[in-house]
């Protein structure tokens, strides 16, 4: 097809013979109506086209010439669409879409996220600071109205804001959704966004750019391919823009490494989020326990363990007893306790032994999702023959004493035992070892171990102590966030340490036999000229040889 602006000139450019169309095209006039509020003028514009085919001489040489008026005035418009549209629909819609933008940058404020940070660290010293989970009396005590802590603190705070359980309370785990929204925004809006730029290839095609970057050098007599090859070597991708290579723009080279370390933040906010669902799961949908066992006694795990909050779900494992089937202590030297055991056999509902295991402190056992730690221990019953009989069991009770130091009592009742002054025999014991007695006037009568077999006579009485009975202290509880919280401690210094990577970014550009060198990275700043002066000194130098023919000089 020709396209004349001239008719009259008519260019021999199909004189060849060629298949252009099957059909002769139609001649048509588009004339467009004028709009009265416009004024207009109009052009003329003839198309001539000579369509050769090769189907019969039919149409041979014949011209077919289309004519075209064009007007610089608008088209007229009909009713419908001259109505205006509705500007307060609009308005509102606008305001809308820009409303989670405006949230989003709220959120992603760096300064919003360190203070929430600061508060979250806070209510963690503070509940660590009020004991935890006591009943209300408690803190009527440790905290009343008439004495508040720093002149205003009182139990009031505590009740009403849920500090007593502070870590399930409104209060914190609002803080902790807050901290997690904005970790999230600043990931969205700031976070992959650079990820994205950094893994996009961009080539600089001008000196004067690649001489705006941190660092700059000329190379003269060098190839940028011999300095794709060192920086290949030195560990760098490398993008040629030139040859076979990906990209066809001219003789240049961008190259980068540590591209892992701008995914690192990104890393760095999902190990917090990982670590703050599994501390609110923790917090939510745990139970918790402790009871105090003597030796041969049983419990139902179901019947200690307490719900933490409401996420608190129990399994079949709460339907488990658990039989004490011994306690005992070792000691040092001087006598003092230095470790506890519990010889524990877990039954399921069949009454069959399911696992068995000696626990002690700082070795706990773990059985369906429930972990029962040694935390404690108590003198449960002193047992004794009295005159060659029994034997009886006496229970001893904890006496208050100054100090960390435990003490049990008991007493053997001697004579009348429904006379109103009772008066018998008193025994005092630290630990499970040895046997302090005393007569009935309180004086000193003598010592014995339990198991030795020792006859001692009081007042008339023969006693011989049998054994003492010890009971476990057991703390029982499950907690659903633990694998989380560790898998989310251990993605942050995993990402942490990456973090520490420098992202590089080399640009090079062949000017003539001169390479144009440029580079940047976003750590390490103070070594990065260094190792390019290092990377530069390895690039070959392109030299030229040339022969010189001197001619020959004959010497007569």
């Amino acid at each position: 097809m020709e396209t004349l602006l001239n008719p009259s000139k008519t260019p021999k450019l199909f004189a060849s013979k060629t298949h252009l169309f099957k059909s002769s095209l139609l001649h048509s006039i588009f004339n467009p109506q004028p709009h009265t509020l416009f004024n207009r003028r109009p052009l003329s514009v003839t198309i001539t086209c000579k369509v050769k085919t090769s189907q019969g001489p039919k149409n041979d040489g014949k011209n077919i010439s289309k004519k075209i008026l064009l007007s610089d005035s608008a088209p007229e418009l009909s009713n419908g669409e001259v109505k205006g549209k509705p500007t307060n629909g609009v308005g509102a819609w606008g305001l809308v879409t820009k409303l989670p933008k405006r949230v989003l940058a709220v959120l992603s404020n760096l300064p919003l996220a360190i203070g929430e940070m600061f508060t979250v660290a806070g209510l963690m010293v503070l509940g660590t600071a009020i004991d935890q989970g006591e009943a209300p009396e408690f803190y009527f005590q440790q905290y009343p109205e008439e004495n508040p802590v720093l002149g205003f603190f009182t139990w009031r705070w505590v009740l009403t804001l849920g500090l007593d359980h502070m870590f399930s309370s409104p209060i914190f785990l609002g803080t902790l959704v807050l901290l997690a929204t904005s970790l999230m925004a600043c990931t969205y809006t700031t976070q992959i966004p650079l990820v994205k730029v950094a893994r996009r290839w961009s080539f600089l095609q001008s000196a004067d750019a690649i001489r705006k970057q941190e660092f700059s050098e000329a190379l003269p007599r060098a190839s940028v391919k011999d300095l794709g090859v060192v920086l290949m070597g030195a560990g760098y991708e490398v993008i040629f823009s030139s040859s076979c290579y990906v990209f066809l723009k001219g003789p240049s080279l961008y190259a980068f490494k540590g591209l892992a370390g701008r995914f690192a933040p990104i890393g760095v906010h999902l190990a917090m989020l990982l670590i703050m669902a599994g501390g609110t799961l923790s917090a939510t949908g745990s139970f918790r326990g402790s009871v105090t066992v003597p030796q041969g006694l049983n419990f139902v795990m179901g019947d200690v363990l307490g719900p933490t909050g409401f996420l608190s779900t129990p399994t079949e494992a709460f339907n488990t007893e658990v039989h004490v089937n011994r306690f005992y202590m070792d000691y040092y030297d001087s006598g003092e306790v230095s470790q506890f055991h519990t010889d524990l056999s877990l039954f399921d509902l069949n009454g069959k032994e399911v696992t068995r295991k000696t626990l002690s402190v700082n070795d706990p056992l773990r059985y369906g999702g429930i972990t029962i730690y040694q935390t404690d221990w108590s003198f449960s019953a002193l047992q004794i023959l009295k005159d060659d009989e029994g034997p009886f069991n006496l229970a001893m009770a904890p006496l208050k004493v100054n100090g960390d130091k435990k003490l049990y009592g008991t007493f053997l009742p001697v004579g009348d035992t429904d006379s109103p002054n009772v008066k018998g025999i008193s025994m005092l014991a630290r630990d499970l070892q040895s046997i302090v007695l005393y007569d009935q006037q309180g004086k000193f009568a003598g010592m014995r171990r339990p198991n030795s077999k020792l006859p001692i006579e009081i007042d008339g009485t023969k006693i011989i102590i049998v054994d003492a009975i010890g009971s476990s202290g057991l703390d029982l509880k499950t907690d659903p966030g633990v694998p989380t919280v560790y898998a989310g401690f251990g993605a942050l210094m995993l990402t942490t340490c990456i973090s520490y990577l420098s992202h590089a970014q080399i640009w090079a550009l062949q000017d003539g036999t001169t390479v144009i060198v440029g580079g940047k990275t976003n750590r390490a700043k103070a070594e990065f000229p260094d190792e390019m002066n290092c990377l530069l000194d390895r690039v070959p130098e392109i030299v030229e040889s040339c022969i010189t023919k001197q001619p020959d000089s004959i010497g007569g």
